[in-house]
């Protein structure tokens, strides 16, 4: 139940790594023009307190990453994380308001059925 438990906060951090980045270069644009002005615009982004957010959520998913990896095998680690991708395409749908396809959300539950079926093993 521990690693269960981990694997979910690490896989949450994960989600709200990604949510956090989005929502920071959301505000900044698109990134373009030179290699000068994408300089700028990332120097732009690394200060930016959403993306900031992002990048310290991924350092402490790293940090539980760490200590999983101690603790079960890869083999059944590295295919839960893929649960993150059924949370992420909720988190575009629901909370950025993306639109999300029929096909998407059905590879979704394919990927879904899959990280079942490891977890089974």
């Amino acid at each position: 139940m521990k690693q269960l438990s981990l694997l979910l906060v690490t896989v949450g951090l994960n989600v709200a790594g990604q949510y956090l980045m989005k929502r920071g270069m959301s505000d900044l644009g698109p990134i373009v023009g030179s290699f000068m002005e994408m300089a700028q615009s990332l120097s732009r982004a690394f200060l930016n307190p959403w993306v900031i957010g992002g990048l310290g959520a991924y350092g402490f998913s790293t940090f539980c990453w760490l200590v999983l990896l101690s603790r079960v095998d890869l083999s059944y680690a590295y295919p839960a994380l893929s649960l993150g991708y059924l949370l992420i395409t909720l988190v575009s749908f629901l909370v950025l308001g993306e639109q999300v396809s029929p096909m998407r959300w059905g590879a979704v539950l394919i990927i879904c059925f899959g990280v079942f079926l490891v977890s089974q093993s």
